[in-house]
């Protein structure tokens, strides 16, 4: 009788591509700019009409838009459509989106790498050290920012002031004139101070207290992370942004939109303020500011966190291609 014999396949092998060094797993700094500047900009979209009616309303009884007097927020938009045209709620509008993608692509982009970094350098983990840890990663963003978006700022307000009134003949030509005629230490980066002081309050107020709110929010269990906490997150970070920088920000608007040589300086121009018109001068346009401010924070943080969710998706696409079994 043949012997049968049998052969034993040798067993299946399973193997592994492995990630290759040089993959990027996670978005760079760049990119979280771009992410911050662009949320900004739709922000300033969505939000711009009310951005005016508050810069309209901040020069009342200061030499400009006196006829606004005790029109409010939404008599402000209105006659400002009405008597100037729909167009002069936006102007500025270029300026200011260029100054969202310098100022607020730093401020609120480089927020969380700074916060990181100040972290790993004090060995703080949580806490009220903590938010120590926040204040000083956003004034440290918001100082960066204007230093880089100063120009823009300035252009932006006086565009804003001056509407329909034909001062300039566009973008370009308030750079140039500002520029030619008053300078940049006079002109184009004129109150510079004021607006850093400002900008780092409303840092403070949006970006810090908004990363704050967030992580009280899921950390207590009152919410998980999603929309809901988000917008409610932003709201908190608007409405404290406007109460805690209303003062700063019309001495900011009106100190950038005098003519040379009115005020000696900003303080100057805040104690002339407070002299001749009182002290809740320095509150002039708080609805208008406030509502731009929570709406505009709204926007934003939505859709911040939605750009994010999409860019990590897409970097976590790549890193999964790192590999196959």
């Amino acid at each position: 009788m043949a012997a049968i014999t049998t052969t034993t396949a040798p067993p299946q092998t399973r193997t592994v591509r492995p990630i290759q060094n040089k993959q990027v797993v996670k978005p760079g700094l760049g990119v979280e700019l771009l992410t911050a500047g662009t949320a900004a900009c739709i922000a300033d979209l969505f939000t711009f009409p009310l951005d005016t009616t508050k810069v309209r309303l901040q020069v009342q009884g200061e030499g400009g838009s006196n006829a606004l007097q005790g029109r409010g927020v939404f008599g402000t938009l209105i006659h400002i459509a009405k008597n100037e045209g729909p167009s002069s709620l936006y102007s500025g509008i270029v300026p200011g989106l260029q100054r969202q993608m310098a100022f607020s692509a730093i401020r609120i982009g480089a927020y969380e790498s700074v916060k990181n970094k100040y972290m790993e350098m004090s060995g703080v983990t949580g806490g009220i050290q903590l938010m120590g840890v926040r204040i000083a990663a956003g004034v440290t963003t918001g100082t960066l920012a204007i230093l880089a978006a100063q120009p823009t700022d300035v252009v932006k307000v006086r565009m804003q002031a001056a509407g329909s009134s034909q001062q300039y003949k566009g973008v370009m030509d308030a750079y140039w004139t500002i520029g030619q005629k008053e300078g940049l230490k006079n002109g184009l980066y004129r109150g510079t101070f004021p607006n850093i002081a400002r900008n780092c309050i409303v840092n403070v107020g949006e970006t810090v207290v908004y990363d704050a709110a967030k992580d009280g929010f899921i950390s207590g269990g009152y919410m998980k992370e999603g929309i809901g906490c988000h917008f409610a997150s932003a709201v908190v970070a608007g409405v404290t942004a406007t109460l805690v920088a209303s003062p700063v920000d019309v001495v900011k608007t009106r100190f950038m939109n005098s003519p040379r040589g009115r005020y000696r300086g900003a303080l100057h121009c805040a104690q002339l303020t407070a002299k001749t018109e009182g002290w809740m001068a320095f509150y002039k346009g708080f609805n208008a500011s406030c509502m731009r401010l929570v709406s505009w924070n709204i926007v934003l943080w939505l859709s911040y966190e939605q750009i994010k969710l999409a860019v990590k998706s897409h970097y976590s696409k790549k890193a999964a291609e790192g590999y196959s079994i």
